[in-house]
């Protein structure tokens, strides 16, 4: 019974609430987390880890006016609760209904869209000098994970943001007690203090009128400010966010709503930029969840979605042959971006703790650091989500391509990924490598190809990147024929309508022209590509002399993919006609893998649909 959270209907509805009706209405939402992701699948820990928290930012702020920036956005549910939208939380990553994420045309209150990691603070520092441009006195907050303080992006918008010269509120969500742990007496009564404006004012004419003093003013001035400092330093460890320009304020307790209240509140008359650390607790709430927060951080619903073919997943595939091969190669090491557990590394991190390198939030640092592995002589192989990997662009192709290093790339959730949505989806990447020279890329259409070309990756001597689904691959037909570097494989026999596809379409691909042979039609060929670069020559030239009509499918945008690629190819050479079927040029919203494979034709259905309608269109 949600008697309270059903009163709710926004932010300002919380002010009435006295403390007792306050946790209640805290235990209220972290029941309605629980089971609605229990149902729906979802960000769990995280979100029970933020309750008081979020409360307190909507106690002391006036949201939408004050705009609250939440990094990532997974942990944005009690914030969602609390905006108005308790009535369709039920609804929660589930086709047409709300998202996982912060989502501007979802509600005025979600400041700005986010889904990946580090962001929040550039934002929040842009929305801040819009808001003085504009001559507006409007908060701006930025909530940021300690997980996502690992990212690079996160220090240069803390560096620009401290050159502000007006409000901007930091928040830190220090969930792993990660930083430092000063908790007692005087340091809450230091950050009262320092807290006041009063305190700022003082500070500001005691500065002058010390400076103004004759002879000795500027050296009497220093002593003081270092004596300060060296107090400081005793009490405040974390003095690095005051170095650089900010006023420092914590560690508060981040399920005391009354005490972060009055901070951010005290925070909000500064006229300059602060950092709030906050401690909470990851799960809090529910005792699983607290107990194993890396285990409930992503919950696949209860009803579970079929994983792909009902196989082995890529991920663990992934992890169990690295250590296989690594048990026989010295050379191999494994990295990952704080991802072990997601790309399958976390049984490889146990087994060869040495050879694993977590590097956190910081995708562009993991391939120049594999990029130096190489260097010295080593194999990394660099596990990380598709959408993830397009934010180390420019080291792929500078640090990596450049110099033909021997760095592989295991691309995890290459295609549709299903409940987390747009800023999930893994449909860029491919466009975006395969103008590199010098990369080879793969794509597996089954496990025992996923095997032979993590293999074949130790017998080359440049860039590799080998990209696969999320889920398992499938199963396979009857005709096996081993992986060869730079060969595709003619399934069924290359004819006048041919499909050309690769990795998780293959055997959609398949499938539906087994439909289609069922209705006693011509014969249909599909050629499995397996190498997306370099393609195979000999079969390209054999596709120009026996097909008149491709149709390529693909997981990926049409612009920039296999489509594109042999389009290109065929364009000075051919009258043969290309037809593409992926993804267009619009972001694919979030909802179950299956059924947004479903909608854009992906599947064997729809494929089967379209090979009906060249057919019809080819008679």
């Amino acid at each position: 019974m949600q008697k309270l959270l059903n009163q709710i209907h926004s932010p300002a509805d919380l002010r009435a609430l006295n403390k007792q009706e306050t946790e209640s209405l805290c235990q209220e939402i972290r029941e309605c987390i629980v089971s609605t992701v229990m149902q729906n699948g979802g960000h769990m820990a995280s979100n029970l880890g933020v309750v008081e928290l979020t409360i307190a930012l909507h106690k002391a702020f006036d949201a939408p006016s004050d705009q609250i920036v939440f990094d990532v956005g997974h942990q944005c549910y009690t914030h969602k609760l609390l905006t108005g939208r308790a009535d369709r939380f039920c609804t929660l990553r589930t086709r047409d209904g709300i998202s996982g994420f912060p989502n501007c045309t979802e509600s005025p209150y979600d400041a700005f869209q986010t889904g990946h990691s580090s962001t929040s603070i550039s934002a929040a520092v842009g929305m801040a000098r819009a808001r003085d441009l504009a001559g507006q006195t409007h908060s701006v907050v930025a909530v940021i994970g300690d997980g996502a303080l690992t990212g690079g992006m996160s220090y240069e918008a803390l560096n620009d943001g401290a050159d502000l010269g007006s409000s901007l509120i930091v928040i830190l969500n220090d969930n792993e007690m990660s930083i430092s742990k000063n908790v007692g007496g005087m340091t809450e009564y230091l950050n009262k203090i320092r807290s006041s404006p009063r305190y700022h004012s003082f500070k500001r004419r005691f500065k002058g009128f010390l400076r103004s003093i004759p002879l000795i003013g500027g050296g009497l001035y220093r002593v003081v400010d270092w004596t300060k400092d060296c107090v400081k330093r005793i009490f405040l460890q974390p003095v690095f966010f005051e170095e650089i320009g900010y006023v420092y304020l914590g560690p508060i307790d981040g399920h005391d709503v009354d005490a972060m209240v009055s901070v951010f509140s005290q925070a909000k008359e500064l006229d300059r930029p602060v950092f709030i650390h906050v401690i909470t607790q990851k799960g809090r709430g529910y005792r699983p969840a607290a107990k194993d927060p890396e285990k409930f951080h992503g919950v696949s619903p209860f009803v579970v979605e079929k994983n792909g073919n009902g196989g082995e997943t890529c991920s663990h595939l992934l992890g169990r042959k690295l250590i296989e091969l690594s048990e026989k190669d010295r050379r191999i090491t494994a990295v990952t971006a704080a991802m072990p557990t997601g790309t399958g590394l976390s049984a490889y991190q146990e087994r060869f703790p040495k050879r694993c390198f977590d590097v956190g939030i910081a995708e562009e640092h993991g391939v120049t650091m594999s990029a130096g592995m190489a260097k010295a002589g080593m194999r990394p192989y660099f596990a990380v989500y598709a959408s993830f990997l397009q934010r180390a662009y420019d080291q792929i192709l500078t640090d990596v391509c450049i110099q033909g290093l021997p760095v592989t790339l295991c691309v995890d959730r290459a295609g549709i990924v299903g409940e987390d949505g747009e800023t999930h989806h893994g449909v860029f990447d491919l466009s975006m490598m395969m103008p590199m020279p010098g990369l080879t890329i793969m794509e597996p259409a089954t496990p025992s190809e996923m095997e032979e070309m993590l293999e074949m990756t130790l017998t080359l001597n440049g860039p590799c990147a080998i990209r696969y689904p999320k889920g398992s691959l499938w199963a396979g037909s009857s005709k096996k024929e081993p992986v060869v570097y730079g060969k595709a494989q003619e399934l069924l026999p290359i004819s006048r309508i041919t499909v050309v596809t690769a990795g998780s379409m293959v055997g959609c691909a398949y499938e539906a022209i087994s439909q289609l042979a069922q209705k006693e039609i011509e014969a249909i060929g599909l050629v499995n590509l397996r190498f997306l670069k370099p393609l195979d020559g000999k079969l390209l030239r054999r596709l120009e002399e026996e097909a008149q009509v491709l149709l390529v499918v693909e997981e990926n945008s049409v612009h920039g993919g296999i489509g594109d690629a042999l389009a290109g190819y065929f364009s000075a050479r051919s009258s043969i006609r290309i037809e593409k079927l992926g993804v267009g040029d619009a972001f694919v919203k979030h909802g179950q893998r299956a059924q947004l494979l479903h909608e854009l034709g992906l599947d064997r259905d729809g494929i089967a649909s379209r090979l009906e309608t060249i057919l019809e269109e080819s008679r």
